[in-house]
């Protein structure tokens, strides 16, 4: 799911790599690339090809007229292709437009590899609870996340004191306050490790990428906000570390590249050989470690704010947060304003209910994302 994108590209790659008798691609969907979609389903030869959008559906529909490939449009579809029967699922499609079909993928007690950080973000206890009743397995393939799961002991939770989450700090971790204020958006994009999209790219450049990803290790790992750091470590080189009680820190390193965590969840529980570049220590030369600079970048104080409050905060700081970023892609509104919106946005709803209303079903957590999304959009248009 979201076969298009980076995190579907590359996983894509590797099956590809593996040689053809590997792994079999039974699905594929994507929201509006047609075309790229197209010439997936035309290689891998899927049972079932979903689009999202359906402005493009001809394209997508021209290319496959004789392959016998069954076609579906459409968000309904897009839910469609999570449930259909796979003994994987590759759950990478961005935001909380992932919600459902990433539930309903949970929904089949397979495995799913877990790109979309955005699903435990909106609806932390409901996924998990829903993971826990089916007994999915859940590999997390974010490479903090995926680096955390491989070196914590997780049939011994009371030996681990805290989990370390490292960020690369974004393009702008030696800017001024002054000099964000004049951030573009080409700037914003040029992240300077990680080859990613848009919308993870401006996260990261505001560090609430980081932010989201500190959510999702509490709701994954089941630790508290308390027991969660976030160091700022420029070169991506250690991906994340687990501290114990006895003093010891096991740290997942590697070059940064997203075919390490994705390979390490297809081939769970075993590995797979990869074409990653060979982590080369003496020419690396040196790592080094920061703190984070939350007044600088307060998108890190909103997200840890939000996971304290519990509740609908997290769905709201997300929903927020998506319409931030796409109105600053779109250029109708600055850098500095991206926080701004959220924290008013989340202003809003704590001074009308509070945040501890609980998300019981899918229709209470669609709710308040759209409700969070009309707030942020008058935010958007008042700028």
């Amino acid at each position: 799911m979201g076969s298009t994108g980076s995190i579907g590209e590359s996983t894509l790659s590797l099956i590809r790599d593996s040689g053809a008798d590997a792994y079999k691609i039974v699905c594929l969907s994507a929201n509006t690339n047609a075309q790229k979609l197209a010439k997936q389903a035309l290689e891998f030869r899927p049972e079932f090809v979903v689009l999202g959008d359906a402005a493009n559906q001809d394209i997508l529909k021209d290319a496959l007229i004789g392959t016998g490939i069954k076609i579906a449009i459409g968000r309904e579809a897009v839910i469609e292709a999570g449930a259909w029967p796979a003994d994987f699922i590759m759950a990478a499609i961005v935001g909380a437009a992932g919600l459902e079909p990433t539930l309903a993928a949970v929904e089949q007690g397979s495995t799913v590899g877990l790109a979309n950080k955005e699903c435990l973000v909106c609806a932390g206890d409901l996924f998990m609870d829903a993971v826990a009743r089916t007994g999915t397995v859940l590999l997390p393939v974010d490479s903090e996340h995926n680096a955390i799961f491989q070196v914590l002991n997780r049939e011994r939770p009371k030996e681990v004191r805290r989990l370390i989450l490292t960020a690369s700090g974004g393009p702008f971790r030696e800017f001024s306050a002054e000099q964000l204020q004049s951030v573009t958006r080409e700037q914003a994009l040029a992240h300077p490790v990680w080859d990613m999209g848009a919308k993870i790219s401006i996260d990261s450049a505001t560090l609430m990428n980081k932010g989201l990803e500190l959510i999702e290790a509490s709701y994954l790992f089941d630790r508290p906000s308390s027991e969660i750091d976030i160091i700022v470590h420029p070169q991506s080189i250690v991906h994340s570390m687990v501290e114990y009680v006895d003093g010891s820190v096991l740290a997942q390193m590697g070059s940064p590249d997203m075919r390490t965590p994705i390979a390490y969840a297809l081939a769970w529980p075993e590995r797979m050989e990869t074409s990653v570049k060979q982590l080369d220590f003496a020419q690396v030369g040196k790592l080094e470690f920061y703190p984070p600079e939350p007044d600088k970048f307060p998108a890190l104080k909103l997200a840890r704010a939000a996971l304290e409050a519990g509740g609908m905060a997290p769905t709201v700081l997300n929903a927020a947060n998506e319409v931030a970023v796409d109105a600053f892609l779109q250029g109708n509104i600055g850098f500095s304003a991206l926080t701004k919106c959220i924290e008013s946005v989340m202003n809003s709803f704590k001074s009308e209910t509070g945040f501890a209303t609980p998300l019981g079903t899918i229709k209470d957590v669609l709710d308040i994302d759209a409700r969070a999304r009309g707030k942020a959009s008058g935010f958007v248009k008042g700028n």
